[in-house]
């Protein structure tokens, strides 16, 4: 079974310095139909203008994932870590018992587009930590590509929850599968372009912006539509 949420019904903010679409719940916006799905519980897509950001704010017992799309992204935390995230970075923050940290737009002159995701963590009250790894455009191309996972295996980030995130590019023309293990579940987003969705019973066109919930499937299959290569991330979930 799937479910397409699409990006025009997504919640919105709109502040002057952030354009911000929330797939779930979120600060302002609240949808009872939309709190999260399963443990992913955050999905906001953010453009935020030149020098302007996110002040110093706190978070605990969450798991935190920054994913670029444009631009560069500027963050600090009370653990001392301070960076700069580009396109191809995937950044994990594990709140744990509390950190406190900023998101500033790097650059003077021109946006930042990123995903800002959430998962509840399978453990309460863990040490914060964070950590910060380049995946590649090659390494999506046409293939799913491990960008975090519970145990870090194939070089990806760790997170403190039984999920595994994958990021692909696919072009027309380009179809990768992904197999679900009987009582597992995928979400997918689309981050730019369009594509198909297909789990052998049903069939979805996306396009930017959009989510799908897939429930009670054994493969799920992307495959990229138009002149533009599709960015999606496949979230597979207990």
């Amino acid at each position: 079974m799937m479910n397409l949420r699409k990006s025009d019904q997504r919640g919105k903010a709109e502040h002057g310095w952030l354009s911000s679409r929330h797939t779930f719940s979120f600060a302002d916006y609240f949808d009872r139909e939309h709190m999260g799905f399963r443990q992913l519980r955050v999905i906001n897509e953010d453009h935020v203008a030149p020098g302007r950001g996110f002040p110093t704010h706190s978070h605990r017992d969450m798991e935190i994932i920054s994913y670029v799309l444009d631009g560069a992204l500027e963050h600090k935390d009370s653990t001392g870590t301070s960076s700069v995230i580009v396109p191809g970075d995937v950044q994990r923050m594990s709140a744990g018992t509390g950190v406190a940290h900023s998101e500033f737009n790097h650059s003077q002159t021109e946006r930042v587009h990123f995903l800002q995701i959430w998962l509840l963590p399978e453990t309460r009250g863990v040490k914060p930590s964070y950590e910060q790894k380049q995946f590649s455009d090659e390494d999506k191309r046409a293939r799913l590509c491990l960008v975090a996972s519970r145990d870090g295996r194939a070089g990806s980030v760790t997170i403190q929850q039984d999920a595994d995130l994958y990021a692909t590019l696919v072009a027309s023309g380009d179809t990768v599968v992904h197999p679900l293990a009987a009582g597992r579940h995928a979400w997918i987003q689309v981050a730019r372009g369009g594509a198909t969705v297909t789990t052998g019973r049903e069939t979805l066109q996306v396009q930017a912006g959009d989510g799908v919930a897939i429930c009670d499937a054994d493969r799920v299959e992307l495959s990229g539509a138009g002149n533009q290569a599709a960015e999606i991330l496949l979230f597979d979930l207990a």
